[in-house]
């Protein structure tokens, strides 16, 4: 018979509530001795999960019908990581003390917005050169040089602390440091990115008064930033959520913020880039003359006429 690793002290019998040797169950330790001190919802996860797989349905039929390849590959593979997050979620309920679990969906669930961002990148970037690359502060080119590149880096850097908390079984600050900094760094950058959206847009309508955006550019430009404002809200309170690492923060134990404003929002924006769609505008990447560009459809009619 194999005698229980350390537990935390006080724990009768010795059990390890937390990492790879967790022993404990709800057979022998109270809910209050896990990290969240609860047990994941199986409604709430569940719904995510079902709703992410309608997101993925929804992108996968929108990039084959307009063609949209890099969006749609993006879109899938974040939904999918958030799916294997909240996948962690359920594995919580069964067994709150389950190592696997927990690291499953800390890793899968804060990492996943990534995949969003860059596909948001691409597309702004995409979207200034069919409109007016000369209106912008900076070269469109440039959001790929500058943000996709820093989006890998936010990955990579979530991803290794990640993988050091598994190592070190929750307790090496550094991989909870490492992870702050990718989040850190995702928060940065979508403030800047969201700076330089919203004055390519001011500056666009000032400096192109004759040529409008139309409806669909409106609706298009509307929804996707709104996907911007969501994921970066989410972005920030995870940076506050980590900010207190993985086993003694008061704010990783409140389930219903962890619904709100992460769950709740990644969903949304997912289903806001399925209306804030490159194909919306692009088509099937049809020239340039045969797209809607900035007018109304009445608008361009009349000005034939």
């Amino acid at each position: 018979m194999t005698t229980p690793g350390q537990g935390i002290p006080g724990t009768p019998g010795g059990y390890v509530v937390f990492g790879p040797q967790a022993n404990c169950t709800l057979d022998v330790c109270p809910v209050e001795w896990s990290v969240y001190k609860y047990r994941p919802s199986i409604a709430a996860n569940s719904v995510f999960i079902a709703l992410f797989a309608i997101a993925i349905s929804i992108h996968a039929f929108l990039g084959v019908r307009w063609r949209q390849w890099n969006f749609m590959t993006l879109m899938i593979f974040g939904c999918l990581v958030e799916i294997g997050g909240y996948a962690g979620r359920l594995v919580l309920y069964n067994n709150p003390f389950s190592f696997g679990g927990f690291m499953d969906q800390i890793v899968l669930i804060t990492t996943a917005p990534v995949f969003f961002t860059a596909g948001i990148y691409i597309t702004l970037s995409k979207t200034i050169n069919f409109l007016a690359p000369e209106v912008s502060r900076i070269k469109p080119e440039l959001f790929y040089w500058i943000f996709i590149p820093l989006d890998i880096v936010c990955l990579v850097l979530q991803a290794a602390g990640g993988a050091i908390s598994v190592v070190s079984s929750g307790g090496s600050q550094t991989g909870v440091d490492i992870a702050m900094t990718g989040l850190g760094l995702q928060v940065g950058g979508l403030f800047f990115f969201s700076t330089l959206f919203i004055d390519y847009v001011t500056r666009y309508v000032r400096k192109k008064p004759s040529s409008p955006l139309g409806t669909r550019m409106r609706v298009f430009l509307g929804f996707l930033g709104a996907a911007i404002l969501l994921i970066f809200t989410r972005c920030v309170y995870r940076c506050y959520e980590l900010s207190k690492g993985y086993v003694h923060s008061n704010l990783i134990t409140d389930q219903g913020l962890f619904i709100g404003l992460e769950g709740v929002l990644v969903v949304i924006a997912s289903f806001c880039l399925c209306v804030g769609h490159p194909g919306l505008i692009f088509g099937r990447d049809e020239p340039k003359a045969m797209s809607l560009h900035t007018f109304d459809e009445s608008t361009n009619t009349e000005s034939k006429a």
